[in-house]
């Protein structure tokens, strides 16, 4: 802590995409904005997805002011329950983001105790040193803002995750003249969305999915499946628009789904029939050419609705013969792999599946590079530093400042826990604060280590070998052959023979006389034996027991 210093930290949204947090501190008060989630790589092993290292914020937490929610997406409100847990401070979001955040937040029961706080575009709140001001932003979800927060320090506009759409579904463009007003001011810095930094152009209206959607209503003969996110708002709007012109009934599948589906209903922010909504129950007894049904399950996720429908192992409803699917979303990187292979389980199991590659059924909400450009341009910022995103994005975004007349030593590409201060005027990168990864493995929550993530991908690659000895307590010799299992790591055919000499290996290695150490001694040695003879490492464990 440091006086008369502002200091913004990332916690998460910089050299990643997801978990979005930023940390903006002035002397002794602290506010945050967003607590996202990330979901799992392929080769994270059994975790669900992946929250930010708040740790700096456990520790501070009296010094907490507000936490500011931009907007309602799962990377943006994901961890909300796990820093509530911690840090109790007043939350304010917009009515959509709010209403959102609390489904999340009641299915982790403790809705009850927290001060949520309701703000609308344009308006100001002072939160100590902090006065915001909420500003709209055109994203794939209604109700997004971004922030101006003045500082003693000077004006930060922060942008959350925008795009320049001329068109939106809502007719509800980001606000331009707000943000040439902040320029008008001055302005210390930029932090702007970098997610979409290597497409070039403009990243296309959301009304062009409309013709997309039509001709596939149109064509399509029996029963529709649409997937998208479950806080994809706009999307279920464009699919309701498309199945009343089409007459065809509509019915949302999945828990997240459904309540979104209500919650955005409730509020004004989906315009739907009620007699064009079904309960999923009705809609699969209909005729397949009567009926649409929205689901989750866009990125692959094995245990999504999307997912088990691939594999055959969804509870609800099942293929049919007909269906159409329409994914409308685009991969998040790292998750092109499960996507592709669950589209092509899709059309083995016979389904006719439409997706971004083939048809415009998805538009990014994230601006490309001449929005970036133009909100430089737009903002004219003293210093400006790129968030959300992997490093290859922040990289591009700097780049592209640097096209429109920003010097290099005004650019700040930091990562994860590096901490930026602005003193009289002067941006300098300072220490370090913790910013890692903290896994979400079912209802644990950091405890999953690193360590633990390498031994599950070895467990994953090359199986296990468990070789079990009962030695007399007395004359240290074996009472009983040496029980040998293996799971994961040779084929049966192969397995009889490798096991028996394994067993005569064991047998010939065992020596009580090594002191103490013939466990570690014997599980050396069988790890040296088992990849002279398949070159393989499997993981070995030993266990002994007297008798």
């Amino acid at each position: 802590m440091s006086e008369n210093k502002l200091r913004i930290i990332p916690l998460g949204g910089l050299g990643e995409v997801g978990k979005n947090m930023m940390v903006y501190e002035y002397d002794d008060e602290i506010i945050v904005v967003d607590a996202g989630l990330m979901f799992p790589e392929n080769d994270m092993l059994g975790i669900d997805y992946i929250i930010p290292d708040f740790q700096y914020l456990v520790e501070n937490k009296h010094r907490v002011r507000a936490i500011i929610f931009t907007h309602g997406h799962e990377d943006h409100i994901g961890a909300a329950p796990h820093l509530l847990e911690q840090v109790n401070a007043p939350i304010y979001a917009t009515p959509l983001t709010r209403g959102l955040l609390e489904v999340k937040l009641a299915r982790n029961g403790m809705s009850n105790h927290l001060q949520i706080h309701t703000v609308q575009a344009g308006e100001t709140i002072q939160l100590g040193a902090f006065r915001v001001e909420f500003f709209h932003v055109c994203h794939s979800i209604p109700d997004g803002v971004g922030l101006g927060i003045t500082t003693p320090a000077g004006l930060v506009i922060h942008t959350g995750d925008y795009k320049f759409d001329h068109t939106p579904v809502d007719n509800w463009p980001t606000d331009y003249a707000k943000l040439a007003e902040f320029s008008g001011r001055g302005v210390l810095a930029l932090l702007a969305d970098s997610t979409n930094s290597v497409r070039p152009g403009w990243t296309p209206s959301e009304r062009v999915i409309d013709p997309a959607f039509d001709s596939v209503f149109r064509q399509a003969s029996g029963r529709i499946i649409v997937a998208s996110f479950a806080s994809l708002i706009s999307r279920m709007q464009q699919v309701a628009n498309a199945a009343a012109r089409y007459q065809r009934k509509m019915a949302f599948a999945g828990l997240s789904m459904v309540e979104n589906a209500r919650i955005a209903r409730k509020l004004g922010y989906l315009d739907i029939p009620d007699d064009l909504v079904v309960p999923l129950e009705q809609a699969l007894r209909m005729k397949p050419s009567e009926v649409v049904l929205m689901c989750t399950g866009t990125q692959g996720e094995p245990t999504s609705i999307m997912g088990r429908l691939s594999t055959g192992t969804n509870r609800q409803f099942d293929l049919i013969p007909g269906d159409t699917i329409i994914l409308s979303s685009h991969p998040i990187p790292g998750n092109e792999e499960s996507v592709n292979r669950t589209i092509n389980r899709l059309f083995r199991r016979g389904a006719n599946v439409i997706y971004e590659a083939v048809a415009p059924v998805h538009v990014s909400g994230h601006a490309s590079q001449e929005e970036m450009k133009l909100m430089l341009h737009i903002i004219k910022p003293q210093y400006f530093i790129p968030i959300h995103g992997e490093l290859r994005h922040l990289h591009q975004h700097a780049a592209l400042a640097k096209e429109v007349g920003l010097t290099e030593e005004r650019i700040a590409v930091v990562e994860n826990g590096t901490v930026i201060e602005f003193q009289n005027g002067k941006m300098q990168v300072a220490d370090r604060v913790p910013g890692g990864y903290v896994f979400v493995d079912g209802g644990s929550v950091g405890d999953v280590s690193a360590s633990v993530m390498r031994e599950r991908e070895i467990l994953a690659r090359d199986g296990f070998v468990l070789v079990n000895l009962i030695l007399d307590r007395q004359s240290c010799k074996l009472i009983s052959e040496p029980e040998v299992i293996t799971r994961g790591f040779v084929n049966p055919p192969e397995v009889e023979e490798l096991l028996a000499e394994t067993r005569q290996m064991v047998r010939k290695t065992v020596d009580c006389t090594s002191n103490g150490r013939l466990q570690s001694d014997l599980e050396q040695a069988v790890r040296s034996f088992l990849y002279s003879k398949t070159k393989r490492r499997p993981m070995v464990f030993i266990t002994l027991s007297n008798a």
